[in-house]
């Protein structure tokens, strides 16, 4: 069997024997083979074996070639999505110092163990103060979706506006968030070659919102956000495991279980909704339950679009995905709202106004949040600590028509807080033993000869 390499005029061919490689370099004539030029590579057990060159040694020999440069170099944009001019320049100085930088850095990596301890707690607290501002984020996207549903709720029952016009003017002002691709160069449609899962991920998440707001015609908004926010969780991390192959851990996964059970209880119908001694209008029951498939349909929906962005989330910023998010429920919404025929309503006052422009930041600040989020954390936790907007809109509901919430509701959004308390507590407080075997394991690795 033979193989020709070509860089530049130079010539390879190697010739494989079933015990032998005979291999020759020329320049301009080919090669043909001669008797006596055999390498015979060391196998385990052979002596001389130790001394034989590793594959590590024959990649950096690749990387030092010229011509293997010169390839490669020629493919690259000068300015890529996510790459920098610093960056490039970075990369140049660490070629050509990097023996230097390596002696230097082994020097002081292995100087004491004081500077190891320093090292490990300046790593610690960057991850600490990443997290913190992760989960911060994700508490006032939960915050923000909280008010949103008592927003659209008042815009409802108030100012007689549609839920499907709202998702609408929502999407027509979001559209000003191409400014930020635009003002760091970037493409708003997304980086070549990844266009397609972008406008995938726009589809999937608008018409989530569509089903989710849709389901407000037929059924109430508190049942249609937290069967929504049931189904998203649920389906993500089955979605994230099939897809992704990310795994959830213990811990996280009897957290995610006990908040399900606190959304199961606030689902639980009261008295009035339980029919039991009166008789069922066929219209009635037909339209609940085209509400709560809509609102699961919607949470299907939303558990793809967590799982396609979190697969793009190392190309694809957060205003990006903003921008495909408005401008595919700038198409989406209009057809649904022609397929359910809701009728146009448009805000006559200054009141009706600020309370549409209220929903639009929190559903900017609300879709920031998680978004960055997926950037750090499993898709399945990002959807289960969002599911404190039912406690919160709850309470705001409580706030301005005060009634008296059932037991089953009361014990499920209690549920619902300790779970997502637990789950941040979990990801935030370190743990004693946690740090020691940090180190431990830190110290066996510069200790290793296999760096």
């Amino acid at each position: 069997m033979e193989s020709a390499h070509l860089l530049s005029g130079s010539k390879k061919r190697v010739k494989i024997h079933p015990h032998t490689v005979t291999a020759k370099y020329a320049t301009q004539t080919p090669y043909s083979p001669q008797p006596g030029i055999h390498t015979h590579f060391p196998q385990p057990g052979d002596e001389g074996y130790d001394d034989a060159p590793s594959f590590e040694d024959f990649g950096s020999f690749l990387e030092e070639t010229s011509d293997r440069k010169r390839l490669t170099e020629s493919k690259r944009w000068p300015l890529t999505l996510f790459d920098s001019k610093d960056k490039d320049a970075a990369h140049k100085l660490q070629a050509t110092g990097g023996a230097e930088g390596s002696e230097l850095g082994t020097k002081a990596v292995k100087g004491s163990g004081k500077g190891v301890g320093e090292q490990l707690a300046s790593f610690g607290e960057a991850s600490v103060s990443a997290s913190r501002l992760t989960w911060l984020g994700l508490l006032g996207a939960a915050l923000a979706h909280g008010c949103l549903i008592t927003l659209t709720r008042l815009a409802s029952e108030r100012f007689s506006l549609g839920p499907l016009f709202l998702l609408l003017v929502r999407s027509v002002i979001q559209l000003l968030s191409v400014a930020v691709p635009l003002h760091r160069a970037e493409n708003p449609f997304g980086p070549e070659g990844y266009r397609l899962r972008l406008l995938c991920y726009g589809i999937a998440y608008s018409l989530s919102l569509c089903c989710a707001y849709s389901s407000l015609t037929f059924v109430s908004s508190e049942n249609g956000s937290t069967t929504w926010r049931l189904a998203t969780t649920a389906l993500s991390a089955t979605l994230a495991f099939l897809l992704l192959e990310e795994k959830l851990g213990l811990a996280d996964g009897i957290t995610l279980a006990a908040g399900l059970c606190g959304l199961g209880l606030v689902l639980l119908p009261t008295a009035d909704e339980s029919y039991e001694d009166a008789p069922v209008d066929p219209v009635t029951f037909w339209r609940g339950a085209f509400g709560w498939s809509l609102s699961a349909l919607a949470g299907l929906w939303m558990a793809l679009a967590l799982v396609g962005y979190r697969s793009l989330k190392d190309r694809v910023g957060v205003g990006t995905a903003l921008f495909t998010v408005s401008w595919t429920g700038c198409l989406l919404t209009p057809a649904t709202m022609i397929l359910l025929q809701e009728g146009w309503s448009w805000p006559m006052s200054l009141p009706a106004w600020g309370l549409v422009l209220g929903l639009v930041a929190c559903s900017i600040a609300a879709f920031l949040g998680m978004t960055h989020a997926l950037t750090r954390l499993h898709p399945a936790l990002v959807s289960a600590s969002q599911s404190l907007e039912v406690p919160v809109a709850m309470l705001l509901h409580l706030a301005l028509l005060p009634l008296t919430p059932t037991a089953p509701e009361v014990v499920g959004n209690v549920m619902i807080m300790l779970s997502v308390g637990w789950l941040v507590a979990m990801k935030l407080l370190p743990s004693r033993g946690a740090g020691r075997r940090q180190r431990e394991e830190y110290e066996e690795i510069l200790d290793s000869p296999i760096k």
